[in-house]
């Protein structure tokens, strides 16, 4: 799904045929769907805390040792989840050329100081959520994120959703739009670096999720019908509820509003669920057995009245019996 607003074409011919609006997506057409990505690593955590792999209330040191420096030691699981482990950002601050590099940006991250005591406050961790959380997995599994997503989620789901995209998908690919205002994510990524070849072969798990809308959907599908889609168990029923356990309610210090965070997502009433940069977003209402999914390639800028997620998510409502 798709939308172009006037937006100045830049240097790839790709992006100037989006604009053209001479290249129609396709049923298997996917893009770059930002933050969205979240939910496919928070769900891979919830499933290794439900296999007993994990536990999300103890400290990242215990599978991350070198984690620990810096006065880290306190930082448990459910706060890098809840966005209140105190690491909103890279210090100093890092380009997206840096986070291609795994082993550097996680020793990175590893060494880095609190900005506040874990579970104390919120503020949103952008792109540094993904990295933690990833590390973890690899120190557990032995497997990268994007390698355990894809062999225990999205392929037996059969879901069309990648973190780290490999070559034989780019044609597929409809290239990120930026917004009218051009800006940057607060870890120095240009909407822009998301079209580089860089960026897709890289693993930024809180980032670079590659996907369409029914991809989206069908991997957290998991949630809304109680771990078992197709019947194919990924999550006991008691797994799912971990999602909406309350971690926060209040302030969030980077975005500016009143949050509340459960374990990976936010809590919206009875469901969970989160966005990404330029509009993209996942609703799961396990109540109502409904997952709800909007991506796009035309971003949007943050407060532009974008209601385009929204309202589907509201036509998904009003189509309940």
């Amino acid at each position: 799904m798709t939308e172009i607003r006037g937006v100045s074409a830049d240097k790839f011919g790709a992006v100037r045929a989006a604009l053209a609006r001479t290249v129609p997506w396709q049923r298997d057409t996917i893009t770059n769907v930002w933050s969205t990505t979240k939910t496919m690593v928070a769900l891979c955590m919830l499933i290794l805390a439900d296999r007993g792999q994990v536990d999300l209330a103890a400290p990242v040191a215990r599978y991350w040792p070198e984690f620990a420096a810096a006065g880290k030691d306190g930082v448990q699981l459910r706060h890098v989840l809840a966005h209140t482990a105190g690491l909103p950002d890279f210090d100093p601050p890092v380009t997206a050329a840096d986070l291609y590099d795994w082993p550097a940006v996680t020793a990175r991250l590893a060494a880095q100081s609190l900005r506040w005591a874990p579970g104390t406050a919120a503020g949103y961790h952008s792109v540094a959520q993904g990295f933690v959380l990833g590390e973890v997995i690899r120190r557990v599994t032995g497997r990268m994120p994007g390698a355990f997503f894809a062999e225990e989620v999205a392929g037996p789901l059969g879901a069309d959703f990648h973190i780290g995209l490999p070559a034989e998908h780019d044609h597929r690919v409809a290239p990120v739009i930026p917004p009218p205002s051009g800006t940057m994510a607060g870890a120095g990524i240009r909407p822009s670096d998301a079209n580089s070849q860089s960026w897709r072969r890289a693993q930024i798990p809180a980032a670079n999720g590659f996907g369409n809308a029914r991809s989206v959907a069908a991997v957290q599908s998991v949630l809304a019908c109680g771990g078992t889609v197709a019947g194919l168990r990924l999550l006991s029923a008691a797994g799912c509820e971990v999602a909406r356990q309350e971690q926060y309610h209040g302030p969030d210090q980077v975005l500016g509003a009143t949050m509340r965070y459960g374990m990976g997502y936010a809590i919206f009433d009875h469901s969970v669920g989160w966005g990404g940069w330029g509009g993209s977003l996942v609703m799961v209402d396990p109540d109502a057995r409904m997952a709800v999914a909007f991506v796009m390639n035309q971003m949007l800028d943050p407060g532009q009245d974008d209601y385009r997620g929204l309202g589907i998510v509201m036509a998904a409502y009003h189509g309940l019996p």
